[in-house]
């Protein structure tokens, strides 16, 4: 790619367990089939950052993010981050992975702060949705709310996890909350990268557009719901089904990490009520990863965050 060519950079966004990771998973498979050069900036909210790990590696540049979200406490971290990969990495295209506490209209405006708006090209923000959170009607307000507002594309994801025929329901839902983003369904992130990334200079256009009288800089502030979160030390060497109670009886609306069972390691994915411990299959797992477990658990009231 030529150095004059602009980026498409791509942010996936959503509320915490929605699915981002494993939709990126997919898009780094493609990408890697297509023998494109993909470059990664994950967001943790937690300090200890563990997507890079889930996302199983690969030749792609992986840069994570962790102690705060991109579209406020880290925004800077993103800007000098982006520019870093424009100039030692020179990608294809970028994917940002926000946190699942981020805002991605918020992010997507670091785009158009000098270095990177010189060279980034199209832009988009998916906003992923997960069709079983959506269901059981949970948390979707504040954040929740946010996000899907202010998406160029929505995706209803997980939908393996609901009956068929709730599917229309659930997609009015949203789309109620955003009349003029589109709306696509997947189980596993198994989406056309094809449909995610903008489709050219007209699209630019419209969202810069969109977006005008938005100066973003160090004196921009938002509403910012507050969560907290806390690191599990899970005892090593429990049966799957003691580990399974022991993070149970802790778990927030998010957890995710690692365990060691007397089955052998076993990667945690919780969201809200429903918690999974599953074999790491071709994961390679950090040893110092290992019987730590993060979880992300709602603050008391709001934080303003400059």
């Amino acid at each position: 790619m030529s150095r004059a060519a602009r980026i498409p950079v791509l942010i996936v966004s959503g509320f915490l367990g929605s699915g981002k990771t494993t939709l990126v998973r997919r898009l780094l498979e493609d990408a890697q089939a297509r023998g494109e050069r993909v470059a990664i900036v994950s967001n943790e909210f937690g300090a200890l950052g563990i997507d890079e790990a889930l996302l199983g590696g690969g030749e792609e540049r992986f840069v994570e993010l962790a102690g705060g979200c991109v579209c406020c406490q880290l925004s800077d971290e993103l800007v000098d981050t982006l520019e870093a990969l424009r100039t030692q990495v020179d990608p294809d295209r970028i994917i940002i992975e926000t946190s699942g506490v981020a805002l991605p209209f918020e992010t997507q405006l670091n785009l158009y702060r000098p270095p990177v708006s010189a060279w980034v090209g199209d832009e988009a923000s998916v906003v992923v949705v997960s069709a079983a959170q959506l269901a059981e009607g949970e948390e979707l307000d504040g954040t929740f709310a946010d996000q899907v507002a202010s998406a160029d594309l929505l995706l209803l994801h997980k939908i393996d996890l609901v009956a068929v025929e709730a599917l229309a329901a659930l997609e009015a839902t949203i789309v109620a909350m955003n009349p003029d983003a589109p709306v696509l369904r997947a189980a596993y992130g198994q989406v056309d990268p094809a449909l995610l990334f903008p489709a050219g200079p007209e699209d630019l256009a419209v969202r810069r557009a969109r977006t005008a009288g938005h100066a973003h800089g160090h004196d921009h502030a938002h509403d910012h719901e507050q969560f907290v979160t806390e690191e599990l030390r899970v005892p090593i060497g429990l049966s799957e089904a003691d580990a399974h109670a022991w993070i149970d009886a802790r778990k927030g609306l998010r957890t995710k990490g690692f365990v060691a069972t007397q089955a052998g390691i076993r990667v945690v994915q919780g969201v809200g009520r429903r918690l999974e411990l599953t074999p790491p299959g071709d994961l390679l797992v950090p040893p110092d990863l290992i019987g730590r477990v993060v979880v992300i658990r709602r603050g008391p009231s709001h934080d303003r965050h400059m």
